[in-house]
């Protein structure tokens, strides 16, 4: 009995085993903050490998979207950003780019299914640029990184992650690694257009521009828009511009357009609805219930204001 004892007790399990499943931690939210604690993201490998985890992240978010518009729908509901030429991501062999659809990251309880996976990548990108940072990381690499970061943040109007980014890259990469005249005309310009149309600040977007000799008619023709309250020109300069600034310039879209009714309740005791509509872009349901429109429409008129019998 003593042996058939011992035998039973020296068995041993073939494999380990436990009561608790394993945890299938998300690759992306496995990595923690370096200014919590986390320091792996302070070696230049790892961050290189997590930055492709982040664009293949990105990549499938955008092709579950499928059609154009359903991508579109789903950036507006976020609408709330080694030796580097030896390495596989250096940015002249993945020069990676955001499909052009026309700070502290997200809470993925906030938003829907849809856009998690979008809210996900702004929230490794914060982890990344940490990294960099930390790391004092200064190449190739740490500039295609923040171009990323900034074209997606415009993208989704996520001005805590884009600007930022753009003055660390403008004011400690640049000057120790520089960008391209193409990346540079292209940050400057985003951070020009931040200034005139999200910070409502024209004078500092005039002193930027003169800052960085800025060469670009479209940015200089939304200043001039922007500065003579001209809502007809500004409306179609922003159908001319890439998606990137476009998302810029409705930060001042709704302020210009209100002024632009303001003349019109100045100038006109009446006028054609569809002229109305025309000039402000807008249909007359929605002029009365966003913009707050309280002229009478009587047909195909819209009173403006009545004249006073004596």
């Amino acid at each position: 009995m003593r042996g058939r004892g011992g035998a039973r007790g020296s068995r041993t399990p073939s494999a380990p085993w436990s009561r608790l499943k394993p945890v299938d931690m998300d690759p992306l939210e496995a990595m923690g903050l370096p200014s919590k604690g986390d320091s792996r993201l302070l070696d230049f490998k790892t961050q290189e490998r997590y930055y492709t985890k982040i664009v293949e992240r990105y990549m499938t978010f955008c092709s579950d979207a499928g059609e154009r518009d359903e991508l579109l729908r789903r950036f507006a509901s976020l609408d709330l950003s080694s030796n580097s030429n030896d390495s596989p991501l250096a940015r002249s062999a993945t020069n990676t780019s955001i499909p052009d659809p026309s700070g502290p990251a997200m809470a993925p309880a906030s938003i829907s299914n849809n856009t998690k996976g979008l809210s996900d990548v702004l929230s490794a990108l914060r982890k990344l640029r940490e990294g960099i940072v930390a790391s004092k990381r200064v190449d190739d690499f740490a500039i295609q990184v923040y171009l990323f970061c900034i074209r997606l943040s415009v993208l989704v109007k996520h001005p805590e992650s884009y600007h930022p980014a753009i003055l660390h890259l403008l004011r400690r990469i640049h000057p120790l690694h520089s960008m391209t005249s193409v990346e540079m005309s292209e940050v400057v310009g985003y951070l020009v257009l931040d200034t005139a149309c999200r910070r409502n600040n024209l004078a500092e977007a005039f002193t930027l521009r003169h800052k960085y000799r800025l060469r670009d008619a479209k940015i200089d023709a939304v200043l001039d828009a922007l500065a003579h309250d001209n809502y007809i020109e500004f409306n179609r300069l922003k159908r001319r511009v890439d998606g990137h600034k476009a998302k810029l310039l409705e930060y001042a879209e709704e302020g210009i357009r209100k002024h632009l009714l303001k003349c019109f309740g100045r100038a006109y005791l009446n006028v054609d609805l569809d002229f109305l509509e025309k000039c402000a872009d807008s249909k007359w349901a929605s002029l009365t219930a966003d913009d707050g429109v309280g002229w009478e429409l009587d047909g195909a008129r819209v009173v403006i204001r009545k004249v006073k019998a004596r």
